[in-house]
């Protein structure tokens, strides 16, 4: 299984459109308030931290290059072609390396797994964007990818960060700027039940090593100046013994 043309095409869109400005993608907030608090809940349960990283969605990159200052080898995976070519236009050094995968497709990420063996994973939002069709075939993935060893994080928003998404669509000008080229791409985040995504990854054959919750931020604010925060989901996941 692999994802669908449509499904690709709207990322592309989104990407080709996307300003390389600092802030300028909704979920795109910096590193300070993003992955790196999510290592903190993260790295106390690497078995091996000198597993490659995979950054999977990795977009253009943002997170990536904070895992590539922390981690000794961290590749950024992403559907979207557009989105690589962001990500290596902000990383002129090559802290990290950037590879196209569709991470729903069982043979890419077999061969991904055969070149860099058990990976530690990293991905923030990716299973709530993915068609409904291709999450278990997302999550047998990044079992996939962890093999024995590796250890897998995950965030994704909860069933309470539709009412802030739809709150913030449904004002009196329509979405704020930077959600608006979300929702016209086709690509607003679909509507998992909280319980899914745990469910997904034990069919899997991972096992739910730690979980808890944390606010998702994003790069948009209200019109009182507060940052808008998605209210969101994190576990950590690998292979039982």
């Amino acid at each position: 299984m692999s994802v669908t043309s449509r499904y690709r095409e709207s990322w592309e869109g989104f990407w080709r459109e996307a300003s390389d400005a600092p802030g300028a993608v909704f979920w795109d907030a910096e590193p300070a308030l993003t992955v790196g608090p999510h290592l903190a809940l993260f790295e106390p349960h690497l078995a091996d931290f000198a597993l490659a990283l995979v950054d999977l969605g990795c977009g253009n990159g943002t997170q990536t290059r904070y895992l590539a200052d922390r981690f000794p080898r961290v590749l950024g995976a992403d559907l979207s072609a557009a989105a690589l070519e962001h990500a290596r236009r902000a990383d002129p050094a090559g802290q990290a390396t950037y590879r196209r995968l569709d991470a729903a497709a069982k043979d890419e990420v077999q061969s991904l797994h055969a070149e860099l063996g058990d990976c530690n994973v990293y991905l923030r939002g990716v299973l709530h964007q993915c068609e409904p069709d291709d999450r278990q075939a997302l999550a047998d993935g990044i079992a996939t990818l962890v093999g024995d060893r590796g250890r897998a994080f995950l965030v994704e928003p909860a069933g309470a960060a539709k009412a802030v998404l739809m709150g913030l669509a449904s004002g009196p000008d329509g979405p704020p700027p930077k959600l608006a080229p979300v929702f016209r791409h086709g690509i607003a985040p679909g509507e998992v039940a909280d319980e899914a995504v745990p469910a997904y990854l034990r069919s899997a054959g991972l096992t739910v090593l730690a979980s808890g919750d944390l606010p998702l931020m994003t790069t948009e604010y209200r019109p009182d100046g507060t940052r808008v925060e998605l209210p969101s989901h994190w576990l950590v996941a690998g292979r039982a013994g």
